[in-house]
């Protein structure tokens, strides 16, 4: 399997799900963005975002879904649930809340105060969408007040979606923002030995 990233970009989720279920693979980091500064990239990946990744037959392009894929098809492993599973519709409903509701206004933020052109920058976008992302992370406020990690009473992929979205977050400089019990959770992720190692490949 192979693994297209570029430091920082939400291809930090399925290499962070790598490491932690330590699985042989193949890494090729590139600069970003990678359909302008990678040779043949939208070839690979015609939509030229990142991740992209392969495995065998199977071509994946949505960090979060790539995790799901790892963790359902290349196990066992702690990292995932299954149907049954009592918190399992909590761990669904965290997996595709870390990017539609979470990732997704930092995205704008990111957009028009530092990828855009400086005449194309749009401050009251960026404003808006910044609360718009402070006002969803309440969820994870809630969640963590009482629990260690966001279901199951353990570390799962969940995490590591939504802690990419506090990592995110922390680049763009709102970790200042994150209430106590947030910035306990960020920090508890953070430690773990393969984040740091994904973070620094």
């Amino acid at each position: 399997m192979k693994l297209y990233h570029c430091k920082g970009a939400r291809s930090v989720r399925p290499l962070w799900t790598l490491e932690e279920m330590g699985i042989d693979y193949e890494l090729e980091s590139m600069p970003f963005p990678p359909r302008f500064l990678r040779e043949g990239y939208t070839e690979l990946s015609p939509i030229g975002t990142v991740p992209y990744f392969v495995d065998g037959d199977v071509e994946m392009t949505e960090s979060a879904g790539i995790a799901q894929y790892l963790v359902d098809t290349h196990g066992p492993t702690d990292l995932g649930l299954k149907p049954g599973d009592k918190d399992y519709g909590l761990y669904l409903n965290w997996l595709h809340r870390s990017d539609a509701t979470l990732t997704f206004p930092q995205t704008i933020l990111l957009r028009y105060t530092q990828l855009e052109p400086e005449e194309r920058r749009i401050k009251q976008a960026a404003d808006d969408y910044t609360q718009w992302f402070f006002s969803r992370l309440k969820s994870v406020e809630r969640a963590t007040e009482s629990r260690e990690y966001l279901c199951a009473n353990r570390f799962t992929i969940a995490d590591i979606c939504v802690g990419y979205a506090l990592y995110l977050a922390d680049t763009l400089g709102l970790r200042g923002g994150f209430k106590a019990n947030t910035e306990k959770y960020y920090a508890r992720l953070t430690e773990r030995p393969a984040f740091q190692r994904a973070i620094e490949l």
